[in-house]
């Protein structure tokens, strides 16, 4: 084993003291007009909480504008750059993270992660502070999951790492894609994989492409005619894969405008895309209002809970252009981590006319106490996302549950919305969100 020891001002910082590579790291997407129009909670970006850390320091490398900033959340440290990786829990109860890494003082600087390795760091909370453990071996880009007969999977670019403990040892190979006769879209990585309720896997590639494999292990067969991406200007790469118990999430990364899109499907080939930035500069708050303010953040992945909703976000963050982070600079790349509000656990049922939609009660919430049910709205999500969704018009307590109804018609409900969707807000203030497969007979 191997020991190993968002604002105008600043982007202008970073452009003015860069030289040409500026223009191949930024552009501004212009945003449709009628997104200014979107109610509190609907865009994805919405559900980023305050960053978890106590040891606020400024004696780090950095830009100005990412100090003081929370050294212990994440990985960072002065002599590795580390960019992408997700995080799992293991066997061992410990929080496991597959990061890739290079020396910072390697000659190339950022240019370095060609020849990255992957470094599996351990900590005892999934917001860290993760500390490197070993190094597994070379790659890229690395995503680990656990297929159903208990196998580890380590993905790289043009390979994969497979154990039977999160420990390792690890054993390097290959994976084998049958693209059944259709062209492969954009090339195969940055691949990221969900489970599939029904048995198997499902996988998505960097161009949008849609793979399924029977056991995450065999042959990838490439399912989908084109990418699933949405039919904009950007230039798409980190897509990041996963289900919940409602349907599947998709978000994937325009790096050259820096904006993520959020797209949700039933079934994993078909997809909608939500209106709203998921992600963009400027989401790395802490508790106290202030900000790290992160150039870029890239290679997003989701951390989940038992019932699969995403609970936190992990991202590559640089301080600069990359070009601009050189061997032993002030500049570098680290790992964050930023909490997501998990929304509610709704169901749906259609009863005659009207719709009830049940609330779950979780550990710690309440809905008749925490939810100011005089604010929901339900229904259609794009309905709702603009408030325009349907209002409850009767209420019941059942246990600990709260049971709205709602009238179908008002929910605008229309032959694509699989899922109805829910914004209301909490008694602090806040607004949270909700999904739920629809009921059955709702037309």
């Amino acid at each position: 084993m191997k020991r190993i020891g968002f604002s105008c001002s600043m982007v202008a910082a970073v452009i003015m003291g860069c030289c040409a590579p500026a223009q191949a790291q930024i552009t501004e997407r212009q945003r449709p007009a009628e997104w200014s129009n979107l109610v509190p909670g609907a865009r994805f970006m919405d559900r980023f909480r305050p960053m978890e850390g106590s040891e606020l320091r400024s004696d780090v490398w950095g830009a100005d504008y990412v100090r003081p900033r929370l050294v212990d959340n994440g990985i960072e440290d002065k002599f590795w750059s580390y960019w992408g990786g997700n995080i799992v829990r293991g066997e061992d109860g410990a929080w496991h993270l597959f990061v890739a890494a290079w020396l910072e003082a390697s000659e190339k600087g950022h240019m370095e992660w060609h020849d990255s390795w992957v470094v599996h760091a351990t900590a005892p909370t999934h917001h860290g502070p993760f500390r490197p453990k070993e190094i597994v071996g070379r790659g890229h880009n690395p995503e680990i999951y656990r297929t159903d007969d208990g196998t580890w999977v380590l993905y790289v670019i043009d390979g994969r790492y497979t154990s039977h403990h999160i420990n390792g040892p690890w054993e390097k190979g290959t994976f084998d894609f049958d693209p059944q006769g259709k062209p492969i879209i954009e090339g195969l990585s940055n691949l990221s994989f969900a489970r599939r309720p029904e048995g198997g896997w499902l996988m998505v590639c960097r161009g949008g492409g849609i793979w399924t494999s029977d056991d995450g292990l065999t042959t990838w067969r490439q399912v989908s005619d084109g990418s699933v991406y949405p039919k904009v200007d950007g230039r798409f790469e980190d897509p990041v894969l996963w289900r919940d118990s409602v349907q599947y999430n998709l978000i994937v990364n325009d790096w050259l405008g820096r904006i993520a899109y959020y797209l949700r499907s039933a079934d994993g080939l078909h997809w909608q895309v939500d209106d709203g930035e998921a992600y963009m500069p400027g989401i790395a708050r802490h508790k106290d209002g202030s900000r790290e303010e992160w150039f870029k953040y890239e290679r997003m992945r989701i951390l989940q809970d038992e019932q699969g909703r995403a609970i936190q976000a992990n991202f590559a963050v640089i301080d600069t252009i990359k070009w601009d982070d050189k061997p032993l600079d002030r500049h570098s790349s680290k790992n964050i981590c930023i909490p997501l509000d998990p929304g509610l656990l709704l169901t749906a049922q259609a009863k005659g006319k009207k719709m009830e939609v049940r609330i779950r009660a979780e550990e710690g919430f309440e809905p008749t106490r925490d939810l100011e049910v005089g604010s929901v709205q339900c229904g259609s999500p794009r309905e709702v996302d603009y408030g325009r969704g349907a209002a409850p018009v009767g209420q019941r307590a059942e246990g600990g549950d709260l049971i709205l109804q709602f009238r179908i018609k008002d929910m605008k409900l229309t032959a694509d919305d699989f899922a109805i969707k829910m914004l209301v807000r909490r008694k602090d203030g806040t607004t949270t969100f909700g999904f739920a497969r629809r009921g059955e007979n709702d037309n």
